[in-house]
């Protein structure tokens, strides 16, 4: 990159790269190490390699177009300048609700037009004026500066390495290719969990969710549509699953007392590797998918404890039909009263005991035992017995699963 045709010092490039801020804990830092602190600060920041590109383009673009020009994030700081001294300041009028606005917009004699990937514009490009031209200045620079982003991200960002990853849009051969490209590090565990919003809010959830989890080296926030969120989290080895469920439990709970947003988190198994992260992402929609049908009241579902309900979606559907056919040859199960199903449901909670759950029930144990011959004598299946209670039980969740539909992964 060239200053007026000239080669940059080490002072230019420290004003171009550098916001002010960072510049002055560097120059505090003279004679103790700051020339670490500054390799330590672009290689912990992706957001300092984006800030680089765009004050590269700024800066070529500077004379061509003869006005003052920069390119302001989502937290209202001036990452790149023509005027290379406004580094770093921040600009209050240009909120993230601002810059969410469509088209391009002025504020203090400056149009601004906003850009990025995510779900809200991540920066806005801006050029001093209001007039026309300055409009389409800054739609030039904001369309120019975008595709960098984007192909920086695509050839360099490890968010959407990971993206790629568990969406299985890279192929596995060249999956750790590119992670020792990135420098990735790879034999660590880790977990996905996919966060499912339910009701429509205006609340940013992805910036949420981001904020929870702040380490972007160790844990990354990936927006896979409107409604669901993945976190590809760094776990320590060993840890145990109640831990697991305590974190995404802290999301669910964050989101709903803060932000009046009620979510579900599906949990895949911890693994080690990165090819590995798409089967857990593949787990933890399955949990939310088998979730909805077997558990609906559960904000929590782990893939490791779906037991039973993940062999049955596992099944083909003309599998579960045959198998219904031959479970309920006697008598159909759609004859079963609502009392009478759910008298069976509490049956199986107090583990086949009669007097306990007639206690339950609040009735006599004779006329629980009347409603168990009476369920005998429709299916020929004895619920006192552990092997016919089983297979009525499989039966159950088999009916609901094929009522329900699901989506198969």
């Amino acid at each position: 990159m060239h200053l007026k045709g000239m080669a940059p010092g080490a002072e230019d490039l420290r004003q171009i790269w550098i916001p002010k801020t960072v510049r002055s804990r560097l120059s505090k830092a003279k004679g103790c190490g700051a020339g670490q602190m500054y390799a330590e600060f672009i290689s912990s920041e992706g957001e300092a390699m984006s800030n680089r590109l765009f004050q590269g383009v700024i800066h070529q673009m500077r004379d061509a177009i003869d006005r003052t020009i920069g390119v302001v994030d989502e937290t209202s700081v001036i990452i790149a300048c023509s005027e290379l001294g406004r580094i770093g300041e921040v600009n209050e009028s240009v909120t993230a609700e601002v810059m969410a606005a469509p088209g391009t917009f002025v504020v203090n004699g400056y149009t601004y037009k906003s850009f990025g990937n995510r779900p809200r514009p991540e920066y806005a490009v801006f050029v001093s004026g209001n007039d026309p031209e300055a409009g389409r200045y800054a739609s030039l620079l904001a369309v120019s500066l975008s595709s960098i982003k984007q192909y920086y991200d695509e050839k360099y960002d490890r968010g959407n390495f990971i993206k790629n990853v568990i969406l299985d849009n890279i192929l596995p051969g060249d999956i750790y290719l590119k992670a020792r490209e990135l420098r990735f590090t790879s034999d660590v565990s880790r977990v996905c969990m996919l966060i499912k919003i339910i009701n429509k809010t205006d609340v940013a959830v992805y910036d949420v969710v981001q904020n929870l989890f702040p380490d972007k080296s160790k844990d990354f926030v990936i927006n896979i549509n409107e409604t669901d969120i993945a976190l590809v989290k760094e776990i320590r080895p060993g840890i145990e699953p109640r831990d697991l469920d305590k974190l995404a439990g802290s999301i669910v709970d964050t989101l709903s007392s803060e932000f009046y947003t009620h979510a579900v988190v599906g949990i895949g198994t911890t693994v080690t590797g990165v090819k590995d992260l798409a089967r857990s992402f593949k787990e933890a929609q399955v949990a939310l998918e088998v979730g909805k049908v077997f558990d609906t009241e559960r904000p929590i579902i782990s893939y490791d404890n779906l037991g039973i309900a993940r062999l049955i979606y596992q099944l083909p559907t003309t599998l579960c039909d045959m198998f219904l056919k031959e479970v309920f040859k006697r008598g159909s199960i759609e004859s079963l009263d609502h009392e009478t199903l759910f008298t069976i449901q509490r049956f199986f909670e107090n583990n086949l005991n009669v007097s306990e759950t007639s206690r339950k029930l609040f009735v006599h144990r004779n006329t629980l035992v009347y409603r168990l011959e009476k369920i005998k004598k429709i299916t020929g299946l004895d619920l006192r017995e552990f092997e016919d209670a089983i297979v009525f039980k499989v039966a159950l969740m088999v009916k609901k699963y094929l009522s329900s539909n699901p989506v198969k992964f």
